[in-house]
């Protein structure tokens, strides 16, 4: 099979063969993949920084948003059979350890994580688990949601708890239009009944923010958080959650807040830096978003399925993985890019 894999940090992926993954263990599923999705995670893999903490051994296949059709399963396996439409939740766990036993999976003391720490799903096939395929409905195609795998999957992660606290007299401040943040701007829009501003320094993606439910957009060229300010009567938002998480979005973000508000971090890359006093005598909330448990997707799967999510995408062929790291990295992707074997 075709397999693209990271060969060294800081030089470009490289498509290589491999032999086809087989269902070895009673609780194996090994997945024909329709649709990998690219994701600014991949590109922070190959600049190194996930290097310490993953402690994969190069070569290996990238890859971790992933949706296809089921190819062969182990022999204790009975969710799923072969020709079976799923996506694929990003990790394999254990199921029995105290987090996986609470429904909170995605902290599994003994998971492994396909395309972060072992082989994924920029291939033909991918080896997973029993545990973490979800079967499509018959409306959805691989292609078209296999991004909703991790992308939609943290986005829906951090707008299903913002989402439990907001009231229709709340205001929910989104920060960041692209990739992940207009699935969450969905997300919100089908749970909450908070009014939504959305905040992002493309006009192009406010535009699409505006047309999939948002309330106002503000773009984010110096007086974002003056005109938040003025949208919430002076006080400030009920919630903030931070799509981008660095160039300074997080002290806009963290200014954006009323007092007692929660300040949901999803996207990464600079720190955060406030004083323990204004938490303190503001009494504001941090709070961090990985990525969404097993449950948390099939109910992602199920507003996918009667249309209140809709993933926009950019399909590349596999054999075309450059340009759609290339055009990932530039700014120049709408949406999700998704490759297709």
């Amino acid at each position: 099979m075709r397999a693209v894999q990271v060969v060294a940090y800081h030089r470009n992926l490289e498509l290589t063969e491999l032999p086809v993954p087989e269902a070895t263990g009673p609780w194996d599923v090994v997945v024909r993949i329709g649709g990998a999705g690219v994701c600014r995670t991949d590109l922070h893999i190959l600049e190194g920084q996930w290097a310490e903490k993953s402690q994969v051994q190069l070569p290996y296949t990238i890859g971790h948003e992933n949706a296809g059709w089921v190819h062969a399963v182990g022999t204790a396996v009975t969710n799923v059979r072969e020709g079976d439409k799923v996506i694929v939740h990003p990790l394999i766990t254990c199921g029995l350890c105290r987090a996986c036993r609470s429904g909170d999976d995605v902290h599994c003391e003994a998971s492994q994580f396909p395309g972060i720490d072992t082989n994924g799903g920029y291939a033909d096939y991918l080896k997973t688990s029993a545990r973490s395929v979800v079967r499509l409905d018959d409306a959805l195609e691989p292609a078209d949601v296999a991004a909703l795998a991790d992308a939609g999957l943290t986005a829906y992660h951090a707008a299903a708890k913002a989402a439990r606290r907001l009231t229709p007299r709340d205001r929910c401040v989104v920060i960041g239009a692209g990739g992940l943040g207009h699935i969450g701007i969905q997300v919100l829009k089908a749970l909450s009944p908070a009014g939504l501003i959305v905040v992002d320094r493309n006009p192009d993606a406010l535009e699409l923010a505006l047309s999939i439910g948002a309330d106002h957009g503000v773009v984010a060229e110096g007086k974002q958080v003056e005109e938040v300010l003025e949208l919430t009567g002076g006080f400030g938002a009920e919630v903030v959650i931070d799509f981008v998480g660095e160039g300074g979005s997080t002290s806009a973000g963290l200014a954006m807040m009323r007092r007692a508000g929660d300040y949901h971090v999803v996207g990464y890359g600079e720190n955060i830096d406030v004083p323990t006093i204004d938490l303190i005598s503001a009494e504001k909330n941090v709070i961090g978003n990985l990525v969404g448990s097993y449950n948390d997707l099939c109910d992602l799967m199920a507003l996918a399925a009667r249309g209140a999510v809709t993933l926009h995408t950019a399909k590349y062929q596999l054999d075309d993985f450059q340009s759609a790291i290339d055009d990932l990295d530039a700014g120049r992707v709408r949406g999700r890019a998704i490759l297709v074997p």
